[in-house]
């Protein structure tokens, strides 16, 4: 069987040539690999091409048959490592805390500690007839998110 271990091997020898990093890497039954590469620039078709020429010509289909998946994340994926939130530094996400409490703001640090987004909402502030625009800063440890996206605006 062809375990997630050795295409993390694989992989991380081909991603040392270049600044292409590691998101996921999962191995379902029947040998169907599915490896998420992501690069601070974006990845290109050729990045993708190239992963899955290097894993393909590494293993040995006499020995296991497999299917092999490479792609991008995707904006539409949630965020898994630090270095992808560190590339949407600045960016709108979305977060859904572990308690199932939605935050949207923008994000402002990323460290192996946890993130700090800045949220904005309209709320009612003694003495104002009319809510006020209120900016707060949210820190939040990894280990207190349960996902985060991207929010995609045009």
């Amino acid at each position: 069987m062809i375990t997630v271990e050795k295409i993390h091997e694989l992989v991380a020898a081909k991603i040392a040539e270049g600044s292409n990093f590691i998101v996921d890497i999962v191995v379902k039954p029947g040998n169907n690999i599915y490896i998420l590469i992501d690069n601070d620039n974006g990845v290109s078709i050729k990045d993708c091409v190239e992963m899955s020429r290097h894993v393909e010509f590494s293993l040995d289909r006499e020995a296991e048959d497999f299917e092999l998946h490479v792609s991008s994340p995707g904006l539409d994926r949630p965020l898994k490592t630090l270095r992808q939130y560190q590339k949407y530094i600045g960016k709108e996400l979305s977060v859904t805390t572990k308690e199932g409490e939605k935050l949207s703001g923008t994000l402002l640090k990323a460290t192996e500690a946890g993130i700090e987004l800045e949220t904005k909402s309209k709320e009612a502030v003694e003495g104002k007839k009319t809510k006020q625009l209120i900016t707060r800063n949210t820190s939040l440890t990894f280990n207190q998110i349960k996902e985060t996206k991207v929010v995609i605006s045009f």
